[in-house]
């Protein structure tokens, strides 16, 4: 299953988590992000809502593709978490990723499987526990998880994990917050890019008030007559090598959001409105400070 350009994002949905995730594949979506981590997630109720929409025929196990997250003890709430966290790391990572495939098995005759498993931010500061925590993800490649990712990082750390021998599988996916206080990650963007890296954008609409107020997004917007928020994400989702995480509670701005497709399919293709779309994207990537 192909990475789609939008993935609902699951985070502090709690109670409300499994009609939100059948509303939003029933939208359209075919991209889920959560983790094992309940603290944050309740990725129990995300299967839930998956099962659902499958049993009402809205799609098939394979028409989506469902990231989860491996948390280290730092990120977890230690009253309610799916390993011992006084568990040597590997036992900790079994544990998650078992309860994990526990969750996303739909079709007892079909062995369950995650497309993409993030490391939801380095174990510790010493790069040899994040090593120890890769490669037992490792095992479970490419049969019960399809590829790994991490979050939460930085470009030494995505450097480090491309470049060391004890690495068999590299990164697919970096996911971090693209707002102002980290530069909209130009630089590590620009590394994934090079890398053929997918980098995941989250905070993307609440992080950035000013950017979705700016004048390229606004001409965007009004050119294309949609939101501000569509034309956002279709500016950001414009960088290349970007996947969006969108976590609306709403029903209409679920169907609202997934019209960025027709802008860049459509929109900034089209003879009539490329220019537009150059200009606005130009003039997108000045405001975030990134070469066009």
């Amino acid at each position: 299953m192909a990475m789609p350009r939008l993935i609902y994002g699951t985070a502090w949905k709690k109670e409300a988590t499994g009609d939100l995730v059948f509303k939003a594949l029933k939208a359209g979506f075919r991209g889920v992000d959560t983790a094992a981590q309940p603290r944050h997630y309740n990725e129990a109720l995300v299967a839930a809502g998956i099962r659902e929409a499958i049993s009402k025929g809205i799609l098939k196990r394979e028409d989506l593709f469902i990231q989860t997250k491996f948390t280290p003890v730092s990120g977890q709430d230690l009253h309610n978490m799916p390993y011992d966290p006084k568990a040597p790391l590997e036992e900790q990572v079994h544990a998650s990723v078992a309860s994990s495939l526990a969750n996303f098995t739909f079709d007892n005759s079909v062995n369950a499987y995650i497309d993409s498993l993030v490391l939801h931010s380095p174990p510790s500061r010493e790069f040899s526990d994040l090593i120890k925590v890769w490669k037992t993800l490792e095992t479970y490649v490419p049969h019960r998880i399809k590829q790994l990712g991490i979050s939460n990082t930085d470009l030494a750390v995505v450097t480090r994990l491309c470049t060391s021998p004890d690495v068999s599988v590299r990164p697919a996916v970096v996911q971090n917050r693209f707002y102002p206080a980290t530069r909209w990650e130009v630089d590590l963007r620009a590394y994934c890019r090079a890398q053929r890296i997918a980098f995941q954008t989250f905070w993307t609409l609440s992080g950035n008030p000013e950017l979705l107020h700016s004048a390229p997004v606004q001409k965007l917007a009004e050119s294309a007559t949609i939101s501000a928020p569509v034309a956002l994400y279709a500016l950001v989702l414009g960088l290349e090598g970007t996947t969006v995480l969108d976590g609306t509670t709403s029903e209409e701005h679920m169907a609202e959001d997934l019209e960025v497709s027709q802008i860049l399919d459509g929109f900034s293709q089209s003879e009539g409105s490329r220019d537009i779309w150059e200009a606005c994207l130009n003039e997108f990537k000045a405001v975030i400070r990134e070469s066009p």
